[in-house]
């Protein structure tokens, strides 16, 4: 065998060894390659009477991240030249056979009459735990950074592996939807205590464990292969599969609104694998793999929350002839619910941090909120005593600006107020030094003119960061007009540390996310206005595609905040700068009635001390008409939240704010939750098509006001046949 990515060691016991171990990779990945060396591996096994069996093992610290979905995503373009090259009947069947060649090789494998079996260490996922499922026998290293999954369903894909069988046959029915659907990784702990793992050890016995158990008379036989198998939950068709399967699908439509042909996928091919045995199972599993893999959804996820997240994640645009910062101290100003959820992040990835307010009893409290995350993180296990201990000892509260000298960034989380962030970073520059990268998390006010304030205008940067810092992924990096590539540099290492997504965009009032996402939140009060009932406003906004309806968005922002944004825009640009059926909202609430949100129990929801939060009734008197629900066209509803937010994504390209749609795309879904199956704001309009979303425009303009209007670039992009992603490669 002439193996490039594996290590074959036969074993003087009769127990081959398969070390998976790719040159030039951190990560073990399948790639075509991969299997071709893997179903030699198999016939060499089967064919060798020598060989007692095959253990097969990672030679790096993780086992694999699964397939490389580069590899998929050109098996769709390869379609559409077999399409126009040999015809509809050939393409497809060809397409077909490329799409379950990893679900034939794991069968032969498994029915090869030669025990398998699998030593995991860290990660493996998707395709990777697809192979350990083949395999008779799984043994994982006993600690914390073991995990398995297949999470295929958060790019727009489900596992076409074999996944959804093995799986389904393995555990109950609703636990194997459930795995499958949320897409999560588990510890070994849990993946042994569901019957995904036969056994547990520490790491280095692994190999040496699932050795001794092909030499104990392991089997080579699956479970579902012998006669007397029965499935968990019995049979599909008996008074127990009707228990589960009748909820099952009014799960899948509450929680996706079929939005996600990979999730009505998954509920397909298990419901009628199950009724079939493994071989004509995975026929079915393969025709919808083949099919998901072809849509547009997962096409847009693929590009999206893949490849871009990962060109991204690891510096698309980080200025090449800067040297790393080597940050390991920064400053915060400002210990509120945002300063204190960077310096938690931060010092939970090993950065010291000063944590500065404007007492030390503010100070303290910021302190005291990093201590209650890393405590709750103790409570759930995902933690120890030691680590909470080191995270806070990493973490200096304090109210003497002094105290920020030998910082290697300071971060401006203050008041949303051009005086006291002047004030702060005077005072701040003042201890460090004019020559230490400065930013701001301002989420609204020009970068260029907070600059105006330092010392160091090109090292003056914003970061901005999206609440709850420490569970939202992304983070804007916004470029003032005189920001140097220092300070972008440093920017983007910072964010890096933090295991966070940077986009990159120019200066504008409100940036990137906040100019979309404010479109959404003011449609949804736009709405109210019109007479369109909140609990309406709020479940179709969700059938759109949005994780939360506009009303619970701007709760958990807070009113009172959208209120002083309009006030400060309408200060800046002038009276015109407000929409006046939003100003009428946000008085009414904020001024009239004191409703400010989740912070304070009232917003546009009620919020009791306990049971679930309720839409306030006085919100009927927002409304100008009112409407039978009935009459409303659902369709357009959801059209009106999804293009409000497009195109003043369009716009941001217009302005120079976005300079790569795939930040643009990234940061719509990460920053705001974008209807992800779209792949973002921009693929949303590509793959709708320029001219049609301009004609939806133009539709929506006519019936409901200019906040519709296409910029003249989309205009200019309809006329030429042209896509966002095109443009920026000729570009």
């Amino acid at each position: 065998m002439n193996l490039q990515n594996f290590k074959f060691e036969a074993g003087a016991d009769g127990v081959a060894l398969l070390t998976w171990d790719m040159p030039g990779r951190s990560m073990n990945v399948i790639t075509e390659s991969v299997m071709d060396e893997l179903a030699q591996v198999v016939d060499a096994v089967k064919n060798d009477a020598a060989i007692k069996g095959c253990v097969i093992t990672s030679g790096k610290s993780a086992f694999s991240g699964g397939a490389d979905l580069s590899m998929l995503q050109q098996s769709a373009a390869l379609f559409e030249k077999a399409l126009k090259t040999h015809g509809e009947d050939v393409a497809k069947k060809e397409f077909f056979e490329g799409a379950r060649r990893l679900s034939l090789l794991y069968r032969k494998l498994e029915t090869s009459g030669k025990p398998f079996a699998i030593a995991i260490n860290g990660v493996c996922l998707g395709g990777a735990f697809e192979l350990a499922l083949a395999c008779h026998y799984r043994v994982l290293a006993d600690n914390d950074k073991t995990k398995v999954g297949l999470p295929e369903i958060k790019v727009g894909l489900f596992p076409g592996g074999g996944g959804t069988q093995r799986v389904a046959r393995l555990l109950p029915t609703g636990d194997a939807l459930q795995f499958l659907f949320k897409g999560e990784q588990i510890k070994a702990k849990v993946a042994k205590a569901a019957g995904l793992a036969h056994e547990l050890a520490p790491e280095g016995e692994i190999v040496e464990r699932a050795r001794a158990w092909i030499l104990g008379g392991g089997k080579a036989t699956q479970p579902w292969d012998q006669k007397d198998f029965k499935a968990p939950s019995g049979r599909v068709f008996s008074p127990g599969g009707m228990m589960i399967w009748p909820p099952a699908n009014a799960i899948y439509r509450r929680e996706t609104y079929d939005n996600y042909p990979a999730a009505k996928a998954i509920l397909h091919s298990v419901y009628e694998g199950l009724q079939l045995p493994m071989d004509p199972a995975l026929t079915v599993e393969a025709r919808w793999f083949a099919h998901i893999l072809r849509s547009k959804e997962a096409a847009a996820m693929i590009r999206t929350l893949f490849l871009s997240k990962n060109e991204l994640d690891k510096g698309a645009h980080r200025p090449k002839d800067v040297p790393p910062s080597n940050l390991k101290k920064i400053g915060i100003l400002g210990a509120g619910f945002m300063g204190a959820g960077v310096a938690y992040v931060s010092a939970s990835n090993g950065l010291e941090v000063v944590l500065l307010d404007r007492d030390q009893e503010s100070a303290d409290k910021g302190k005291a909120g990093c201590e209650k995350l890393i405590a709750g993180q103790v409570s759930r296990g995902r933690a120890t005593a030691a680590d909470q201990a080191a995270l806070l000892a990493r973490i200096e509260a304090t109210a003497d600006y002094a105290r920020l000298k030998g910082c290697d960034l300071v971060l401006e989380a203050v008041f949303e107020d051009r005086g006291v962030k002047a004030e702060a970073t005077r005072r701040a520059q003042e201890a460090v030094g004019p020559d230490v990268v400065f930013a701001s998390n301002t989420s609204t006010l020009p970068i260029t003119s907070l600059a105006q304030t330092s010392a160091r205008p090109d090292k003056f940067i914003g970061i901005h960061f999206f609440s709850p810092v420490e569970k939202m992924l992304l983070v804007e990096i916004i470029l003032g007009k005189e920001t140097g590539d220092v300070a972008l540099a440093t920017a983007l290492d910072f964010v890096r540390i933090l295991k966070k997504t940077p986009i990159v965009v120019n200066d504008s009032r409100g940036f990137f996310a906040n100019r979309c996402v404010l479109n959404y939140v003011r449609e949804g009060q736009i709405m109210l206005i019109e007479g369109v009932p909140a609990a309406m406003i709020e479940n179709v906004a969700r059938m759109a595609g949005m994780p939360v309806g506009p009303l619970s968005l701007n709760d958990e922002v807070g009113l009172d905040l959208g209120w002083k944004i309009l006030q400060a825009a309408k200060k800046d640009l002038g009276p015109t700068a407000a929409d006046p059926a939003q100003e009428r909202v946000l008085e009414f609430m904020v001024e009239r009635n004191g409703r400010f949100g989740r912070k304070n129990g009232k917003g546009f929801y009620d919020y009791p001390a306990s049971g679930k939060k309720t839409l306030w009734p006085g919100l009927a008197e927002l409304a100008d008409n009112k409407i039978d629900p009935d009459t409303l066209d659902v369709t357009e509803l959801k059209q009106r939240f999804l293009v409000v937010q497009a195109v003043e994504a369009a716009r941001t390209v217009a302005d120079h704010v976005i300079t790569d749609p795939r930040e643009a795309d990234v940061g719509s879904i990460l920053g705001f939750g974008f209807a992800p199956f779209t792949g973002g704001a921009l693929s949303y309009i590509d793959g709708m098509g320029v001219k049609t979303f301009v004609e939806l425009c133009d539709a929506l303009t006519a019936k409901h006001g200019a906040r519709f209007t296409p910029p003249p670039l989309l205009r200019e992009m309809a006329a030429d046949g042209e896509t966002f992603y095109r443009r920026s490669k000729a570009a």
